[in-house]
This record gives C-alpha cells, sequence and structure tokens, in this order.
C-alpha cells in the first residue's frame, strides 16, 4: 500500500553521487517514490551514481553542495529554497553535514518538513563540532541507518528518543543474488583480478574506498604478520576500491606490500562495479575497519551472496554479523588477532564457509531487503507531512 499522498515531490540533498552507501540509499529511495508515483529529485554535485538515478526515473540536480565554503553553503541555501517552491517538493531529507545546514534552512524558509539520516558516528571532540554534527538531528524527524547509530545520536545530542527511528540500510536482493549472476560475469571478474582457473587459495575481498580508516592497511599488516609465522601460501587479498583522487594512501599501501614481499598475496584491483560477481569471484569478504561502521554496507552484501564475513568487532556489525554462524567478528584494530582470524577462516575448510555462508544469506534477506528499508522510509516521510497537515 502506498502511504504517500498522490502529488507528493521528494527532494533528496547529499554532496555528490560518486560512491558508497549513502548514495546508493539516496537512488534505492528515489526509485521507491517513483514506483509509488511521486516525483524524486536529487540535489547534488553528480558523480558517477546519477546515470541509475536517471534510469530509474529520478531526477538530478546539480549545485555545489560538496563544498563546505560558508558563502557557498549560503549560496546553497538561496539555491535549494528557489528549487523546492519551484518544482512544489512536497518534503525535503538530507544526508550529509555540510549541506544539511543550507537544505534545512530552505526548506524551513519554504515551509516544507525536513526528514535527517544520521548515516555515521561522527568525531566530536569539541563543543563545536558536537553543535556541527547535530544538525542531522535537527529536522522534523531523523532516521539511523542502525540501533548503533540510534543510540549515539540520542546519546550524543540529547534529542527525543521518539524522534529518531532506527531504518538499518537495504541491500538490493534482486542484484545481490546468486541464482542471477551467470559464470561468465564470475570469470571476467576472476579474469580482470589475474587469478587463473587452477588457483587454489583462498580468495579473500575487501571491498571499499581506499581510506584508511577502512582497514586496508591493517589486513595488510596481518597477512605479513601471518606470512612471518607460517606463511600466506593459502590465502590471496584483493583490495577492490579506489581513492577518489587521495593517492597519499594508495602509495603507503603499495609500499607496504612490497616491503612485506607480499607482491604475490594481496593485489589492488581499483573500482569494480559488478560486486555480486565480486563477492562470488571470491570465498569470503573482510571488514577490518579500524572506526565503528554505522551500517557497513561490505559487511552485509557478501552475506547476501552467501559468503562467509571477516568483520571488526565494534559499531553496527554487532548486529550485520552474528559471530561463529554468519561470520566471525575479529577485535578491532589488532593485527595479531586479525592474523589468527585469517587462519581460522582457511582451517574451517569450505563446507563450514558454505553453512555459514547460507545463514548469513537467509538473515539478510529477513532483514535487510532494500524494500524493507524504502517501505519503512516511505512510512516516516507520510507520518512526517501527516504531523505537519
Amino acid at each position: 500500500m502506498n502511504p504517500l499522498p498522490d502529488d507528493f515531490t521528494l527532494l533528496q540533498v547529499v554532496p555528490a553521487l560518486q560512491t558508497g552507501g549513502v548514495e546508493q540509499t539516496t537512488l534505492d529511495v528515489a526509485a521507491a517514490v517513483v514506483r509509488a508515483g511521486g516525483r524524486a529529485l536529487v540535489a547534488s554535485a553528480g558523480g558517477r551514481l546519477e546515470l541509475g538515478l536517471v534510469e530509474s526515473g529520478g531526477e538530478a540536480v546539480h549545485m555545489p553542495l560538496d563544498r563546505k565554503n560558508p558563502l557557498v553553503m549560503l549560496a546553497n541555501a538561496q539555491r535549494l529554497k528557489a528549487l523546492i517552491l519551484r518544482e512544489h517538493v512536497s518534503l525535503v531529507h538530507v544526508r550529509s553535514r555540510a549541506p544539511a545546514f543550507s537544505a534545512i534552512w530552505a526548506a524551513r524558509r519554504a515551509g516544507v518538513p525536513v526528514v535527517t539520516t544520521y548515516h555515521g558516528v561522527y568525531n566530536a571532540r569539541s563543543a563545536i563540532k558536537r553543535w556541527y554534527n547535530g544538525v542531522m538531528t535537527r529536522g522534523d524527524l531523523t532516521i539511523a541507518n542502525s540501533d548503533f547509530t540510534r543510540d549515539h545520536a540520542i546519546a550524543q545530542h540529547g534529542v527525543d528518543p521518539q524522534r529518531v527511528i532506527a531504518i538499518p540500510r537495504g541491500v538490493d536482493l534482486r542484484r545481490f543474488d546468486p541464482a542471477t549472476v551467470s559464470p561468465e560475469r564470475v570469470a571476467a571478474i576472476r579474469a580482470a583480478w589475474g587469478i587463473e582457473a587452477g588457483e587454489r587459495r583462498l580468495v579473500l575481498l575487501l571491498a571499499g574506498r581506499l581510506t584508511r580508516w577502512k582497514g586496508q592497511g591493517l589486513l595488510i599488516e596481518a597477512m605479513a604478520r601471518l606470512k612471518a609465522e607460517s606463511g600466506v601460501g593459502d590465502i590471496l587479498l584483493i583490495l577492490a576500491g579506489d581513492d577518489q583522487g587521495r593517492s597519499d594512501y594508495t602509495d603507503e599501501l603499495r609500499r607496504t606490500i612490497a616491503d612485506a614481499d607480499l607482491g604475490d598475496a594481496v593485489r589492488m584491483v581499483g573500482h569494480v562495479t559488478d560486486m555480486p560477481a565480486a563477492y562470488l569471484a571470491a570465498h569470503a569478504a573482510a571488514a577490518p575497519s579500524l572506526d565503528p561502521e554505522a551500517f557497513g554496507r561490505t559487511a552485509v552484501e557478501p552475506q547476501a551472496m552467501a559468503r562467509v564475513v571477516l568483520a571488526a568487532d565494534h559499531g553496527a556489525v554487532r548486529e550485520t554479523v552474528v559471530d561463529g554462524q554468519t561470520g566471525w567478528r575479529v577485535p578491532r584494530r589488532d593485527v595479531a588477532a586479525w592474523a589468527a582470524a585469517l587462519t581460522t577462516l582457511v582451517d574451517a575448510g569450505p563446507d563450514a564457509r558454505a553453512a555459514m555462508g547460507a545463514a548469513g544469506q537467509a538473515r539478510v534477506q529477513a532483514l535487510y531487503g532494500v524494500d524493507r528499508m524504502t517501505e519503512r522510509t516511505l512510512q516516516v516521510y507520510a507520518q512526517v507531512l501527516a504531523e505537519r497537515a
């Protein structure tokens, strides 16, 4: 049942549409609104995911919303207000802090309600930074992308718990379905990674943009430790993701791999578009983030593809990975523990890994489907509209 009014127009506001969980969720919700008969606008600085937005029936609006310059933010506020009035926007949904200042001001001046999504566990080492982060709780209602994030937002900002709703991010179970991925797609991925047909090693995939907190360096250190202790002949680590122009960390990773003589055991393969096939091209996935994940798609998507996961034991991972059943949770930032976890992963054997993968797939299908997420999000929109009416 569609809870939205017939003339509903949604405006989502994000910095850009390059890659990432925030951006994919934006596209998922836009597509759901269009299917429900509404219009879905997304204001951003653009990016590679824009084509997917348009293909689903959404509409892209370009603004420099990836800028934090106060003068640019003020100009963006005026642009957004004009857009809201011109396109008869019913509700604004903002998903990032800097553009939130512009979007909330614009929505208030235009007289339309605002929903915010608290997507991350933002650092707050000062009262000013806590105030800055708190903009994500200043809408009519706040969506948190996990129970962990909801608890954090309430504790940090003293917001009324009734005004913060946890809606976990959703995985597109039609896209992330092993039955729909052809052997040719998997073979193409493995060929692109340089994996020969007779490869006998366990292929472990760490998917995520190349940034320090995602833990690529930690996992390389664990591989080096394992090599020093017993060898890494049974593991091939694939690092999939790009640095989005920030090359210093990429260069550091390459040096670390070379210094540890891991050139044959660790491969950096760049951005991967066909992630369902990528997970099937691997035997297991890793999510070794150094800081808590507010949700963490890279721990959930591989489970949807029936792949066992090694994940850092903090944040929302404690909700999405059942230790010893759908994967293993590993103490964060602990190189020795990660080296031991790699050994456990190999020693478990293919049958045990397959059984755990099947358990993870069933759990994701029950709890983390994108349809469940978008349905609950549209219900939030209807609730906020009703309260305003």
